[in-house]
């Protein structure tokens, strides 16, 4: 892992150099859901200090064994109801809020021994039908309607592109170039936001370019997925969450 996390870094410090950005702008937020707790421990001996998970009952027991390490837990995906009180207890930034009942019962939930929950707001930005998230023109008033939830705190955005046929061209998805802008004008119009979300191990270089300030990094970091017990896949779903977006590395 050690090696892998040195050639990361200097791919991400490329790409930010390359588009006139400053390296450190851009963090790695390493997806760990699929791989043991030991895992996270030797990326958290690596200097990494935040881990996506998107399967409430994986992520649970992960978080209580590693309770003490100062590792900040971050919630990847749609935010199933009947999921909520286990993030909103569990977790410190959910990135995928795009439903308003979700976005109150987290808000209703987040003890109050605990600072606000960050939140990133999923968009859909290129219309893909498979993937959850916010219509561009359904932001605004999504955002007007979460403004007095005193438990979130909206951070950002986040996206998952639809997958290229053929390839991606060197700029990007459109995708990152639709959020890109979306972004630019939240914060021209007042909202102090300083995460921009997208990029995933197949595509974070072109995301950067387009001005991410965040990557979701997992194959990439950690290796395959171990298979799930009975399936022989890594890609297997937990019961109780969604399975539309479960790719978010």
């Amino acid at each position: 892992m050690r090696e892998r996390l040195a050639a990361l870094r200097a791919r991400i410090d490329a790409a930010a150099t390359a588009a006139g950005r400053r390296p450190e702008a851009v963090e790695l937020l390493a997806v760990s859901k699929g791989h043991p707790a030991s895992a996270i421990r030797e990326a958290h001996a690596l200097g990494l200090t935040s881990f996506g998970e998107s399967y409430a009952g994986e992520a649970l027991p992960k978080t209580a064994e590693l309770r003490d390490s100062g590792a900040q837990w971050v919630y990847l995906g749609p935010v199933q109801s009947n999921k909520t009180r286990l993030l909103a207890e569990n977790f410190s930034w959910v990135l995928g809020l795009c439903s308003l009942k979700a976005a109150r019962r987290l808000d209703a939930q987040r003890p109050d021994d605990l600072p606000p929950l960050q939140v990133c707001v999923q968009v859909n930005a290129d219309g893909d039908p498979a993937k959850a998230g916010l219509a561009p023109d359904q932001l605004d008033p999504f955002l007007e309607s979460v403004q007095d939830l005193r438990r979130l705190t909206v951070r950002g955005l986040m996206t998952i592109p639809r997958k290229a046929v053929p390839a991606a061209p060197v700029t990007g998805p459109p995708a990152f170039e639709v959020l890109a802008e979306l972004f630019a004008k939240q914060v021209a119009a007042g909202h102090r936001w300083d995460t921009l979300s997208m990029g995933m191990s197949g595509d974070f270089e072109a995301a950067i370019a387009a001005g991410s300030t965040q990557v979701r990094l997992g194959t990439a970091l950690f290796g395959p997925r171990p298979a799930k017990p009975g399936t022989g896949t890594g890609t297997g779903t937990d019961t109780g969450t969604p399975g539309v977006d479960a790719h978010h590395d």
